[in-house]
């Protein structure tokens, strides 16, 4: 009876659906950005498919037009992506009873956005599964990679991506997940919510002060979540 109430990988795709038009438009801006950093389509298509990470395409983008060498693009793509980290084990305990090949496939794909409709689900209380999982994170890698794609092809008749704002796409999608985050999720005030955030943007700020920017947004992170969850307790 259970397995007939499990969550399908259709179930997934309809939930992934709102945030396709985000992925269309920060996919077609991060196209445009790399054309305008002189990479190739191909180029551009390979980037969404092996990397598929919105920031670091654009940071990679940025440090190719700049010549930096190949070390420093792959450790600050790594630094920027170790969020991933913090992502994938809040979502791990709730998909243990799934096989390590399920496990990796969902880890493997996991993205801000996917961790968003997903943490949601969680903090509502409602059924989560592994094919609902990999339908949205599927769903997510083949939109991206598409918009990537029709992006470098605009990115042709767009040499100059910011003159129209596109560079500020990623961080409007961000904007947008988070305040669907905080008035959807009803295991929380919304006022503990932004308490939280408050101090991990003062926590970021003072740390960004002796560190890189990424290892102050891990940084502020972890202690956020700690922040979080002694709140919870304390409440």
């Amino acid at each position: 009876m259970e397995k007939e109430m499990e969550l399908s990988f259709y179930d997934g795709v309809r939930a992934c659906l709102p945030t396709v038009l985000g992925y269309a438009g920060i996919g077609i801006a991060a196209g445009v950005v790399g054309r305008a950093s002189h990479l190739s389509v191909l180029e551009v298509t390979l980037l969404a498919i092996i990397v598929y990470a919105g920031a670091a395409q654009f940071i990679i983008s940025g440090l190719l037009l700049l010549q930096s060498p190949i070390s420093a693009i792959i450790f600050t793509t790594f630094l920027i992506n170790s969020r991933h980290f913090l992502m994938s084990m809040a979502e791990a305990p709730h998909f243990k009873k799934y096989s390590l090949l399920n496990n990796i496939g969902i880890g493997a794909l996991l993205t801000d956005e996917t961790f968003g409709v997903s943490m949601n689900q969680i903090g509502n209380k409602k059924p989560v599964s592994a094919k609902w999982m990999h339908g949205i994170n599927v769903t997510a890698y083949i939109a991206w990679i598409a918009a990537c794609i029709l992006g470098s092809f605009i990115g042709n008749w767009l040499p100059n991506p910011e003159q129209f704002g596109l560079d500020f796409a990623l961080s409007a999608m961000f904007i947008g997940l988070l305040y669907l985050q905080v008035v959807s999720d009803k295991s929380k005030k919304i006022a503990t919510s932004l308490v939280i955030m408050l101090m991990v943007a003062i926590l970021l700020i003072v740390f960004m002060r002796f560190m890189t920017p990424e290892l102050a947004i891990l940084a502020a992170t972890l202690l956020g979540c700690l922040i979080g969850v002694i709140v919870e307790k304390w409440q």
